[in-house]
């Protein structure tokens, strides 16, 4: 990926105290389209790509394109050159260079260590198995919520066995305070603690989607955050986190997501049909846009 990084890596002001000089660019709408290079992009992908690109372009703002490849282990950079074709495909430009989060690990780190002293974090040792066997089930976690269980041990003689950080999620909330944040112009109550302490790193993955997301949104000025309804439940996690590390509250608005005939949300995992494929077989990709902004979806899609 090191061709592509070169020429398209860029990320504005750097680091925590970056993000907060870039609040001088208040008043300028900022979106972002921030795919993961684990696989080519679908419908889906373009429906949510097109709603933040024009979100922007309506008022006279800011599109950026950023690549989530913090996952080292399943980020392809032919990936990202399809990501980069299927946008040129559907007539989406954006601004600025395209940035990479694999460029940035020194900023989570970052992040983590300002966490780590206001004593949030604990390393856990537990398995996904373990977890799973002493967990509750919580509605909308794609895990089983953590019981807690290396929260209060003394970790100090086990730091060579392999763990994750975790936030302590209840001193965490007891620390920021109330908060809110707003979805479509409504006030929406924080509540991280239904998401329990939620991992933020691990050793194959320097940072979370949680803190990567989160940093990098206020690093890149980032006013409108637009992106599916399946991450509306992330929100209370990352408003927690803008908080505690003093970063600015971008506007959200979580839409629609388009689902297959078995109602389920489109998804590289489920074989959706990729836009690379549509745009080998000779489809117009102007056209398939021009369709999804006027909601004509194929017959076998809809919206939920």
């Amino acid at each position: 990926m090191r061709k592509l990084r070169n020429r398209y890596d860029h990320f504005g002001p750097d680091g925590i105290a970056g993000a907060r000089r870039a609040r001088h660019m208040v008043g300028v709408i900022v979106t972002r389209f921030a795919p993961s290079p684990t696989g080519r992009l679908h419908l889906g992908h373009a429906w949510s790509a097109i709603r933040a690109h024009d979100f922007a372009r309506a008022r006279g703002g800011r599109f950026l394109l950023r690549i989530e490849d913090i996952d080292g282990t399943r980020s392809r950079p032919e990936h990202v050159t399809t990501i980069v074709d299927d946008l040129h495909w559907l007539g989406l430009a954006w601004d600025g260079e395209i940035a990479f989060q694999s460029r940035r690990l020194d900023h989570y780190a970052d992040a983590l260590d300002r966490l780590r002293a206001m004593g949030l974090l604990y390393p856990c040792f537990c398995t996904r198995a373990e977890i799973s066997a002493a967990s509750l089930s919580a509605p909308h976690q794609p895990e089983p919520v953590y019981p807690g269980t290396c929260r209060a041990i003394d970790a100090r003689a086990r730091m060579h066995e392999p763990h994750c950080w975790r936030i302590d999620m209840a001193k965490a909330v007891a620390r920021a305070g109330p908060l809110e944040w707003r979805d479509h112009g409504a006030a929406v109550a924080a509540d991280p603690l239904a998401a329990g302490d939620v991992v933020l790193a691990r050793k194959d993955a320097p940072a979370s989607y949680h803190l990567a997301v989160t940093v990098d949104d206020a690093a890149q000025g980032v006013s409108d955050v637009i992106r599916g309804r399946d991450l509306f439940a992330a929100t209370h996690v990352h408003r927690l986190l803008q908080a505690l590390l003093g970063l600015p509250v971008p506007a959200y608005h979580h839409h629609d997501l388009l689902v297959g005939p078995d109602g389920e949300r489109l998804a590289k995992r489920h074989g959706s049909p990729t836009l690379a494929a549509l745009r080998e077989a000779g489809e117009d990709g102007r056209a398939i846009a021009a369709m999804l902004r006027a909601g004509r979806l194929p017959i076998t899609i809809t919206k939920a």
